[in-house]
């Protein structure tokens, strides 16, 4: 199905109170339920399974790991739950060294045993796609898979949650399609009345999704077509914040650059000013295109800034 959902889901991963310990993470046994195709570039892939009864949810942009067999071995002959599980994982050959591949919860209903994972289709078409893509492109109900996940419900960073904006002020989220599941997510468990602009660039007009989202919120799509990528977004995610009136041009607040090469685009700030809370997510040469206008051009603190690079354009995917 290639159109635009207006599906809610039932309940999303969001206020849950932390418990006193930081979670452990198993691996969750399950099988595909549904498949929902969303539009060209969005897949909806709905995992079920009695596992997910005890799963962790976290928050809105909770990120969690798909676990994908890459010789055709069940992944549960493999590996093994426990605080073992990661040097297991790397003592194992390299052809048999299952993929891990990190999306974000969708939804999570624990008591129906249910999970939802939206999946970016890139690459599906000219053979560039990486394995959980394949995968999904051509996943059935009854098929196996296996999640990487914590053991109990709670929030921050130990669940895989940088969502923690601060209790008042505006709100601004831009990404490109890889951050649309977290940012759908985000957006439709804010309180209504928080003034929040989202700016999201996705490959073809199909790709705009129905949200439902509350009053004071407000999503901006942009299709890419055959523009290079992040060319929109940025003049969107200017005026945008010009609206905000957050923007406030100072000279002399160039971001530090930002070593696409050997370091990772991440960074979460623990301390926030006052204003407006950032928060962007995409492709990670993209995403320093944009913090950069956001702190050099347009005067918004780097304390207020979340930035997350997904993934880069040329970078070989990982085991």
């Amino acid at each position: 199905m290639s159109t635009a959902t207006t599906e809610r889901p039932a309940r999303t991963a969001s206020a849950v109170s932390a418990p006193a310990t930081a979670p452990g993470y198993r691996f969750f046994s399950v099988r595909v339920a549904r498949v929902h195709r969303l539009s060209p570039t969005f897949l909806r892939l709905t995992f079920a399974g009695p596992d997910l009864a005890g799963f962790g949810a976290g928050g809105a942009d909770q990120r969690i790991k798909l676990v994908l067999s890459r010789d055709g071995a069940p992944v549960e002959e493999l590996l093994t739950d426990g605080p073992g599980w990661y040097q297991e994982y790397c003592a194992l050959p390299d052809d048999r060294r299952p993929y891990l591949r990190t999306y974000t919860v969708r939804a999570v209903r624990p008591e129906l045993g249910e999970l939802d994972v939206d999946v970016v289709l890139h690459g599906i078409d000219d053979g560039h796609a990486g394995p959980a893509a394949t995968w999904a492109a051509d996943a059935v109900p009854g098929d196996r898979m296996v999640v990487l996940g914590p053991d109990r419900p709670g929030t921050g960073r130990a669940w895989g949650v940088e969502w923690a904006p601060p209790a008042d002020g505006t709100l601004f989220l831009a990404g490109d399609e890889t951050a649309v599941p977290a940012i759908s997510a985000i957006v439709e468990a804010l309180p209504a009345g928080r003034r929040t602009i989202a700016v999201l660039e996705v490959p073809v007009a199909g790709d705009v999704l129905s949200l439902r989202v509350p009053a004071g919120v407000e999503v901006r799509w942009l299709v890419r077509g055959a523009r290079a990528r992040g060319e929109a977004l940025g003049p969107a995610v200017h005026a945008a914040l010009c609206e905000l009136g957050v923007a406030k041009p100072t000279p002399g607040l160039e971001p530090e650059d930002v070593d696409l090469e050997h370091g990772l685009l991440w960074e979460v700030p623990e301390a926030r000013a006052d204003g407006c809370y950032a928060w962007l997510a995409g492709e990670a040469g993209m995403v320093k295109k944009l913090r950069r206008r956001l702190v050099r051009d347009l005067g918004v603190p780097r304390t207020s800034v979340a930035f997350m690079g997904y993934w880069r354009i040329g970078a070989a995917e990982g085991g």
